[in-house]
């Protein structure tokens, strides 16, 4: 039992290492969709990704929690904006990586951690430990330091941080997995994004079905039709993990996918880091450095506590003795 239990552990990890590794990838494959506008990428993505949850459903007959969802409007609601949200993220995501700012997507990412502390305190009124404090006091001065470095607010990483921690809370609430809730968000985006395809169709924009001699041909609307499918596998590889390793381990993992961006900003694209980016970049592997230690700290700390309790219990039962049969009549 113990080694079975291992084997699952270890595919999980590996099914988290593959999740977070396709999403650390993603800088690779929007530039290969250009000549199309991150507009047309994003309304083609919401469209196919819709197609293919629609499939994967199918193909696992898993729809026994949609009823119960369409009876409860404030779950609906808070997925329809949860959708808004993503879409934003989404959007300039596509945007930043293909306008060559894959590095500044990466940092995104990488203070999202610090985002999401900052929202439980202000939104959730959680307390934070002194340590924690400390993490989201290093990532401002992060902020301000990388500031300086671009000569501007580093936008694009505030707002997919701000963003996909918005997202994260709604996610929280509304207590879906990850195939259902880009299920109901891929239905509440698909209207309005074959809308705007067929807008782009109508003003000449759109490339979808198209071909320019000398600049893409049929393998451009392939790629825009896997865009859904490359959506929606990662989600699939991560629900697997979650459910066979622990939180804290995702915890790390999550980092995989931002450490992969900047590298491949760095070594692929060649994007420029002065050194106020790097001393800036520091900072927020610092902040992060920070959390991970004191997280580990406290899940230690945890299983102590709890082994004391459990050895507790155990030396109680222990010292009671046996009671006696009742007498019978």
């Amino acid at each position: 039992m113990a080694e079975t239990t291992q084997q699952d552990a270890g595919r999980g990890l590996w099914f988290g290492v593959a999740a977070y590794g396709i999403w650390g990838l993603f800088p690779l494959f929007w530039p290969l969709l250009e000549p199309g506008a991150a507009d047309d990428i994003l309304a083609n993505r919401m469209v196919w990704s819709l197609v293919a949850v629609v499939l994967l459903l199918l193909a696992q007959r898993h729809w026994g929690w949609i009823r119960p969802l369409l009876r409860q409007p404030r779950r609906l609601a808070m997925s329809g904006a949860a959708a808004a949200v993503i879409s934003v993220n989404w959007g300039v995501y596509i945007w930043g990586v293909n306008a060559g700012h894959v590095v500044e997507t990466s940092l995104g990412y990488f203070i999202n951690p610090l985002v999401t502390i900052a929202f439980g305190v202000l939104v959730l009124k959680e307390r934070l430990r002194a340590v924690q404090w400390t993490a989201v006091g290093i990532g401002v001065l992060a902020v301000a330091v990388l500031t300086i470095g671009y000569g501007r607010l580093p936008w694009i990483a505030l707002t997919l941080a701000l963003s996909f921690a918005t997202y994260g809370l709604l996610k929280k609430k509304v207590g879906l997995s990850g195939l259902e809730s880009l299920a109901v968000e891929s239905a509440f985006m698909f209207p309005f994004a074959l809308g705007y395809l067929v807008y782009l169709e109508v003003v000449g924009r759109g490339t979808f079905g198209h071909t320019v001699p000398g600049e893409y041909g049929w393998g451009h609307s392939g790629l825009l039709l896997i865009s859904g499918v490359i959506t929606a596998i990662p989600l699939l590889f991560f629900g697997a993990a979650a459910i066979r390793v622990p939180l804290t381990m995702l915890g790390l993992l999550q980092y995989l996918a931002p450490v992969f961006q900047f590298l491949i900003g760095i070594a692929v694209f060649h994007e420029s880091m002065p050194p106020a980016r790097w001393a800036g970049f520091a900072l927020v592997w610092a902040a992060l450095a920070v959390l991970t230690w004191d997280a580990l700290r406290r899940v230690r700390a945890d299983r102590v506590e709890r082994a004391a309790l459990l050895a507790r219990a155990a030396a109680v039962h222990d010292a009671v003795p046996a009671t006696a049969p009742a007498a019978t009549r």
